[in-house]
């Protein structure tokens, strides 16, 4: 038995590593910058913390979660592993005490947020460490391309510069081909490396059910589908709504959201956890770094603003590997409300330039002054001065920090604790008619928002391509099978349907009425290489669920406005 096995069977309890786990382990170990792409629930922990008690000196993780790391500190000290972690919200004096340890050699691991790497007391005490493994978690935050992207996570690349030497090992659960080949160029490495695992999940159906009632349809699927449940939505309001409706229908459900206090998130964290409560209604603040294998459901009320975010919000359920389900519960608006959500984020230019007229006048800041201050920021007390929308000030604030002229850091109220929001002017202030917000940080990645809002919408109103196999594709796996068991599956099993045949005659049928828009169905039987049987079948299925195709008085066809898009 090596030494990774020793380890693993020591601490954990394991006989064996999942499947690439142990690839990543030595590739790391040989001093190789390393990027695994693993899905939610497949152990990524384990793919850095065996090999770093392997090695001398303390392993530094970067992770923007702070409830996920202290979580991952809280299970490292239960088996005896020393570890901290260093975050916003510790006082200074904390954080010095907690760095001198790790510095004297006291810690084996040292959890840190990204804000934390641009500070001079860091860089300081971190120059006087042996680390041994630099590890990036959530590495798709590095990524302009990515849709989480976080400014602070470029700080990560002058990190490298000041541990030569040190191999850096980056994580992610969801990255498409464009992202996975970003955070390697951004993390410096020093040649291609990536290791993944496909990210087929064959004991999850994906659903998508259309509804007017999406409450009444919830409380439905629960009575159907037993055992526990996440239900995500995207606002607080809707949380407690839902949880309420559900509590009325006799289901145990409870309500989690990032404006709740410490003790009350815990509280009910553990019941859910315990199954003191069946369903939790929550936002997606609820979820990250839960080690619960036995949910059996989750389902999204609202549908997020990229197929990253709701396949890992999915990837939640059934890591037992026995059945369990995805359900996205949508409406015919839904669509329209997802992209709206693009002039949301990207306000108008002049509306940014208001609000940082309005941010520098608040805090009293003259033109050419106002480098490198910090000033706690109380949020509403400038939402009455601004008397701008909060939402549109909020994205003006994030895109005037990617245009590099302040720091934004938001409420930390994605873990138990809660602090102040803070803004450190990065440039001097200047006058609002030089205000530059480039194309990097405006209209391309307005673009990008863009196209991954339409893969939502495309997979929610999908009806010919398996969700499986759209997910995967999304994430650059080819040649992948159909599941067999999501909705578009199941309606075409019932028709008799294989999904090879069905995409051709359905191809075949928009070529042929592309210039007459209407012919008997009779008609085109011999025109068509297919048994009669399942020609009929596909233009009765596309006639009921495709809106370009319709059937009347024995003639198929197609609506000129709509025929050739595809």
């Amino acid at each position: 038995m090596d030494v990774y096995h020793k380890i693993l069977g020591k601490y954990w309890g394991y006989p064996a590593f999942r499947p690439l786990q142990e690839d990543i382990i030595h590739s790391v170990c040989a001093g190789r910058d390393t990027l695994g792409l693993m899905p939610t629930g497949g152990g990524k922990s384990v793919t850095f913390q065996v090999p770093a008690l392997a090695m001398e000196g303390i392993c530094f993780v970067i992770t923007p979660l702070i409830a996920l790391m202290r979580d991952q500190v809280d299970n490292l000290r239960r088996v005896g592993i020393k570890a901290t972690a260093v975050y916003s919200g510790m006082g200074r004096q904390e954080i010095v005490a907690e760095l001198e340890n790790c510095v004297s050699g006291q810690y084996k691991f040292l959890y840190v947020s990204p804000e934390r790497l641009a500070t001079g007391l860091f860089r300081e005490k971190l120059q006087a460490m042996n680390v041994c493994l630099l590890v990036v978690d959530e590495s798709h935050c590095i990524s302009q391309w990515g849709y989480d992207f976080r400014p602070s996570y470029l700080h990560i690349a002058d990190i490298r510069e000041q541990l030569p030497g040190v191999p850096v090992l980056a994580l992610t659960a969801t990255a498409t081909p464009e992202v996975v080949d970003d955070i390697q160029r951004r993390l410096l490495f020093k040649e291609k490396n990536v290791f993944r695992t496909s990210f087929v999940r064959p004991n999850l159906a994906y659903i998508v059910r259309r509804t007017e009632d999406k409450l009444g349809t919830l409380a439905y699927i629960l009575g159907k589908v037993p055992g526990t449940a996440i239900v995500y939505t995207r606002s607080r309001k809707q949380t407690k709504e839902a949880a309420l409706f559900l509590q009325q229908a006799g289901i145990s459900a409870d309500f989690f959201h990032a404006g709740l206090n410490r003790e009350e998130k815990a509280i009910r964290q553990h019941r859910w956890k315990n199954n003191e409560c069946r369903v939790m209604v929550a936002t997606n603040a609820f979820g990250m770094g839960i080690d619960k294998p036995d949910v059996r459901l989750v389902v999204h009320l609202d549908m997020p603003g990229s197929l990253e975010e709701y396949f890992q919000e999915a990837g939640r359920v059934g890591r037992d590997s026995r059945k369990a389900f995805a359900v996205a519960l949508c409406t015919d608006t839904d669509s329209f409300h997802l992209k709206k959500r693009i002039d949301d984020e990207f306000p108008e230019k002049k509306l940014i330039g208001k609000v940082y007229e309005a941010l520098g006048d608040y805090f009293r800041i003259q033109e050419g002054q106002g480098k490198d201050i910090v000033h706690n920021f109380e949020l509403t007390d400038f939402y009455s001065i601004c008397q701008l929308p909060p939402l549109q000030i909020h994205h003006a604030l994030k895109l005037l920090e990617l245009s590099g002229y302040i720091e934004y850091c938001e409420a930390i109220d994605e873990s138990s604790f809660q602090t102040a929001p803070q803004i450190t002017y990065t440039h001097p202030r200047v006058r609002t008619n030089v205000l530059i917000i480039p194309s990097s940080a405006y209209e391309e990645r307005r673009e990008r928002m863009k196209k991954r809002i339409s893969k939502v919408v495309e997979y929610m109103n999908g009806i010919h391509i398996c969700r499986s196999r759209l997910l995967l594709s999304y994430f650059g796996e080819k040649n992948t099978e159909d599941c067999g068991c999501c909705d578009v599956c199941l309606s075409k099993n019932d028709s008799g349907l294989n999904n090879r045949d069905f995409n051709a005659i359905r191809d075949l049928l928009l070529r042929l009425l592309s210039t007459r828009q209407l012919l008997p169905v009779t008609t085109l039987l011999p025109l068509l290489p297919f048994p009669e049987e399942k020609i009929v079948t596909t233009i009765r299925f596309l006639a009921e669920h495709d809106k370009r195709f319709y059937l009347k008085e024995g003639k198929v066809g197609i609506f000129t406005d709509i025929g050739n898009a595809r």
